[in-house]
Formats: C-alpha cells, structure tokens, sequence
C-alpha cells in the first residue's frame, strides 16, 4: 500500500512558478515509478511528468523545458516545480505511484493523490 499527499496548489498569473510535492509513505515507495497528472474540467486525466527508480525521468511534450520533477529518497517526497506557467496549465494535480512506467506514461496508476489546485490566470 502506498499514500500519497500532494501540496502546494494555488493560484498564479501566467509566466509564474509553483512548486507541488507529494509526501509518500510505505514500504515499496522506492520501487515504484512516481508520476504527476493533471485533470481539467472537461478534459480527460493527463500525463504530466515521471521520476523511475534510477531517476529517469521523462515529461508530457506541453510541458517540456518548463517542468521539472525530481525526488527526495530520504524524505520519500516527489516534486514538481513548474516555471513559466499558461492558463492552459490550470488544472488539479495529482501524485501517482506504479510499478509500470508505461501505465504512468498513460495516466494510469495503482495509486493516486487527492489532488491539488493549480490555477493560472491570464
């Protein structure tokens, strides 16, 4: 079993920066491909970014060279640090773990977030 806490939502105007992190706990958290995806209302859950076990990481092309997602082993917390954000970023945020790289690639995950608000203003 994995929990995930996400943080640090908000709003922002456009061209700003927000920072989400996600607080893991359990035993298999560090086997385990961490994501972020996004929903927005309307619009079906989408990929954002991925951290694997070897820190690979790998990003959505809407997002790329603007996001960066990174780990804390020690502190079994995922970031997400998003710069130069667009309107069209506003959505919620959720942090996802899963064994499978490519089910995260899909937004699919064995576990999931509450979610954080993310709102960009134009």
């Amino acid at each position: 079993q994995v929990r995930l806490v996400e943080s640090g939502g908000g709003l922002v105007q456009a061209g700003g920066s927000l920072s989400l992190s996600c607080a893991a706990s359990g035993r298999t958290y560090s086997t385990y491909v961490m994501g972020w995806f996004r929903q927005a209302p309307g619009k079906e859950r989408e990929f954002v970014a991925a951290i694997t076990w070897g820190a690979s990481r790998y990003y959505a092309d809407s997002v790329k060279g603007r996001f960066t997602i990174s780990k804390d082993n020690a502190k079994n917390t995922v970031y997400l640090l998003m710069n130069s954000l667009k309107p069209e970023d506003t959505a919620v945020y959720y942090c996802a773990a899963e064994p499978r790289l490519d089910r995260v690639l899909a937004a699919q995950a064995d576990y999931r977030g509450q979610g954080t608000q993310v709102t960009v203003s134009s």
